[in-house]
């Protein structure tokens, strides 16, 4: 009888990608996928710690599965990823749910069928957390699910040390891959029919730093060398290592798109020094100015946080000014989350809770604003469309321009993995909705 195993993912990007590799590795010794957790021999919780809530959520759900590992017992229950990496937390996992078989960090993550073997056949549980980052591995054992959109880890961990941010403490020091290797994995995901590749970093600017061999810009480069059409995306980018290099890169190659994540957090001086960001609002909005005067169809989206530790109304008001300068085509807006083990978890000044509530609700107000004006605008225009899916609710064929933005248009044949243009005759928040256009 075949084995299944089922995967919950949490947090960004980067854990969607990695939860692909767990994949990999479940399929490489004979396991199917399932959408039930009832089904399931094999759960494995990809976790996240970077917000409270996430980690909250993963501890809701792995307690819900306690009834069904008492009924099936012979079922696995394993647990990795960055909750489990935080020091204590795998002793302190295991004692509030003795039932999990096998717990995994994010450095070991890719020695995870090992870890699967060594609990096969033993009642003991396996706890294998590494303290340091294992070699970086160039072979793509990802089982990918995300058609025509991939994913490539261009580096691993983070040198920035964000005074709110778990990260390098759960993910340890910047490392990069071989260049050679990350455009070979590209060029073989091409050959393979994918049309949009996201290369991802916690700071992909600083590519190449630890080794010394390529930069980010000439990364890119080398592979927008593949003339062909393809869509090349990239994050997440530092502000204080963004520069006119990489501006240049994207201008100079059609394949990379004009939608840039740029995070900013805050716009207040102060707030971004005690966040230890080592840039100022005013050089942050020297950069969109540069990246606009250089690429004038460029688009924004960032990253912005409400209620760090000590912030005032004024430096509220100086986030929302910087904002409504920035024009930004969207933005991904947060409450702080005190995360234990960070600097800014032991400073004074947290905010109360109603006050983070009533600033995240003035921000999300302006942002949704700027994000409706930006959709609007596409009313009447005809825009490229890589499909990505078919939405069996609404009956509908849906992808994303270069921007970023959802068109949904009706086709009567499959278009799943094809560019197709779409006249715009409708929109709303972020989503588009079209007619095909038959090219010429």
């Amino acid at each position: 009888m075949e084995k299944k195993y089922h995967i919950v993912t949490y947090g960004c990007q980067m854990n969607v990608h990695e939860s692909e590799k767990l994949a990999g590795i479940l399929r490489s010794r004979g396991y199917a996928e399932t959408s039930s957790k009832e089904e399931a021999d094999i759960v494995v919780f990809n976790t996240c710690c970077i917000r409270e809530n996430a980690e909250n959520h993963a501890y809701g759900n792995i307690g819900a599965l306690k009834k069904l590992k008492k009924a099936r017992p012979a079922m696995l229950i394993a647990v990795g990823g960055c909750m489990t990496q935080q020091p204590g937390a795998a002793e302190r996992l295991r004692k509030k749910f003795p039932f999990v078989d096998i717990v995994f960090g994010t450095h070991n993550l890719e020695e995870f069928g090992a870890l699967l073997d060594r609990k096969i056949g033993r009642k003991k549980a396996v706890i294998d957390i590494w303290d340091k980052e294992g070699e970086v591995r160039e072979d793509d054992i990802s089982f990918r699910t995300s058609y025509p959109n991939a994913w490539v880890n261009i580096m691993y961990g983070c040198n920035n040390f964000c005074s709110y941010c778990i990260v390098p403490y759960v993910r340890g020091r910047e490392r990069s891959r071989a260049a050679e290797a990350v455009v070979a994995e590209v060029n073989d995901l091409l050959d393979r029919g994918y049309k949009e590749i996201t290369l991802l970093g916690q700071n992909v600017n600083s590519y190449g730093n630890d080794c010394g061999e390529v930069s980010f810009p000439q990364l890119l480069r080398k592979i927008c060398a593949r003339d062909e059409k393809f869509r090349l995306r990239f994050m997440t980018s530092n502000p204080k290592d963004f520069g006119e290099e990489l501006v240049r890169a994207i201008a100079d190659h059609r394949q990379l798109c004009h939608l840039i994540h740029l995070p900013v957090q805050a716009g207040s001086d102060r707030i971004l020094r005690l966040m230890n960001r080592k840039y100022t609002a005013r050089e942050y909005l020297q950069k969109v100015e540069m990246l606009r005067r250089i690429i004038p169809d460029c688009q924004l989206s960032t990253d912005i946080m409400v209620g760090f530790p000590t912030e005032t109304e004024e430096d509220f008001r100086a986030t929302l000014e910087l904002v409504r300068a920035a024009d930004f085509s969207a933005a991904f807006t947060f409450v702080y989350s005190r995360r234990s083990g960070t600097v800014a978890a032991d400073m004074e000044g947290q905010i109360p809770e109603e006050v983070q509530k009533e600033r995240i609700m003035r921000l999300v107000e302006l942002v949704n604003a700027q994000t409706r004006e930006k959709s609007l605008s596409y009313r009447g225009k005809t825009v490229e469309i890589l499909c990505e899916d078919y939405d069996d609710k609404k009956r509908l064929y849906m992808g994303r321009d270069e921007y970023g933005r959802m068109g949904y248009f009706t086709s009567e044949q499959n278009r799943i993995g094809n560019f197709v243009d779409i006249h715009v005759t409708d929109s709303s928040g972020i989503s588009l909705m079209g007619e095909i256009v038959a090219k010429e």
